[in-house]
């Protein structure tokens, strides 16, 4: 039977029908021996693609890969995070030493000697009297002593000053700060960068110390082995005007700035106090 698509054989090829089935194993016609669709001897399709017409491979499932953590930044916030709880810690812990009574923050300092505890007649102050005194403990930290005060406003003396001048300043809320005259150049330096210029302090040698270095306030001593000693700042802080008996106003100026150890009883004479 022959088939004639309208149009010519342009369009469409002629198909004439034997009605003859193709052989088993044989392509149909137009089909081509070995492509894709054909069956293997086992029937089964060969190249045949998942959900084509048989089983596919199942999807490999991907490996996660384990990343180490970054310890870096890590690292640095805690570094970051310490620093800052040290700093706010050591802030609030200043806070509350400088809170504390003076005389508190002055027993606290390692190696200080209290003599307002150990020796009270000592330390009753307003006791004038000319000429030289005899000290039970040298250098001095109270007792009796000159009219004239010694000049205390950060003042740096070169040589020994007369004792009995120098407890006058004390009583005012002086810190008087003394060395070994073989104290290195180099310590002493150090030492009268603190004092010089610094109202009720001052500075001077003094013969005879037990230690190179020796600090007084009326009533207290602390004696240290060198200038870089952490404990003469906190003496300084704690005790200059707070142990003054005679308060605030206590005058440190218009006092005697000769220097030797005898005391001047021709100086003009300073109000009393």
């Amino acid at each position: 039977m022959s088939i004639s698509t309208p149009g010519g054989p342009e369009r469409r090829p002629t198909v004439v029908s034997t009605g003859k089935k193709p052989a088993a194993g044989r392509p149909a016609a137009g089909g081509k021996a070995g492509s894709g669709s054909a069956k293997t001897g086992s029937g089964k399709p060969t190249g045949s693609r998942p959900g084509a017409g048989g089983k596919g491979r199942k999807p490999i499932t991907p490996v996660k890969v384990s990343q180490g953590r970054s310890w870096g930044p890590i690292a640095l916030f805690v570094a970051v995070g310490v620093l800052a709880v040290s700093i706010i810690g050591y802030g609030a812990w200043a806070t509350f030493q400088g809170s504390k009574p003076w005389e508190d923050r002055a027993d606290a300092i390692e190696g200080i000697v209290n003599f307002r505890e150990k020796d009270k007649d000592l330390v009753s102050g307003g006791n004038h009297q000319t000429g030289p005194v005899t000290y039970t403990v040298l250098p001095p930290v109270a007792g009796p002593h000159n009219a004239a005060w010694q000049n205390c406003m950060g003042d740096v003396y070169p040589a020994q000053i007369a004792n009995e001048h120098a407890v006058h300043s004390l009583e005012h809320g002086t810190v008087w700060i003394t060395y070994r005259p073989d104290l290195p150049a180099d310590q002493v330096t150090k030492l009268a960068e603190k004092v010089r210029g610094k109202e009720k302090l001052m500075l001077s040698p003094f013969e005879g110390l037990d230690k190179p270095i020796s600090l007084q306030a009326w009533g207290y001593q602390l004696k240290v082995d060198n200038a870089d000693d952490a404990r003469i700042d906190e003496f300084v802080k704690a005790l200059k005007v707070n142990a003054s008996v005679e308060g605030p106003t206590a005058l440190c100026s218009q006092g005697i700035t000769a220097t030797g150890t005898t005391p001047r009883d021709d100086a003009p004479q300073m109000p009393q106090g």
